[in-house]
């Protein structure tokens, strides 16, 4: 299992793009605390009582903790069990997820919050400092703070730049 950073990966002495079917990641600052609470803003909300949905539509903005996700819609799925937990955030529309180092961009987004989990599909496109990867779909574990990223999978390695006239 690659078990290195993502961005110490990217210490290499020529820039070249990579084409593969699947790579794993380290999100060093893709982590999110389960415990914080999730912010929702949105232009517009519209409740289900009876199916335990919510849909916030208009420049919807989730924040939890350092993690931060925008969308033109989010539907909110609660716990069936104990409607006060949410079980699951469904974006779509755009969506950019977005931490202190690391932003990713693709068509929708499943955030289930009891596993910790962030699925990304449709044109994603994520990017690390100057490194930029691309591909179908990718999967990120706010736990551990790894991921895989699948599909045609695209990376643009930016070399490391010598200092010191070596």
């Amino acid at each position: 299992m690659f078990r290195t950073p993502f961005p110490a990966a990217f210490l290499i002495t020529i820039a070249l793009p990579v084409l593969a079917t699947a790579q794993q990641l380290s999100f060093a600052g893709i982590r999110a605390d389960q415990n914080a609470p999730v912010e929702v803003l949105s232009d517009s909300l519209k409740v289900n009582q009876e199916s335990g949905q919510a849909v916030f539509s208009g420049d919807v903005r989730v924040n939890q903790g350092t993690m931060h996700m925008q969308a033109a819609e989010v539907e909110v799925i609660y716990d069936p069990k104990d409607r006060s937990k949410i079980s699951t955030l469904h974006a779509t529309g755009g969506v950019t997820l977005v931490s202190p180092t690391e932003e990713a961009e693709a068509q929708e987004a499943v955030y289930d919050v009891a596993a910790g989990t962030v699925v990304m599909t449709g044109n994603v496109l994520l990017t690390q400092g100057e490194n930029v990867m691309s591909g179908n779909k990718l999967n990120v574990d706010l736990r551990t703070g790894t991921g895989q990223m699948d599909g045609r999978v695209r990376t643009l390695l930016k070399p490391a730049t010598k200092t010191g006239g070596q």
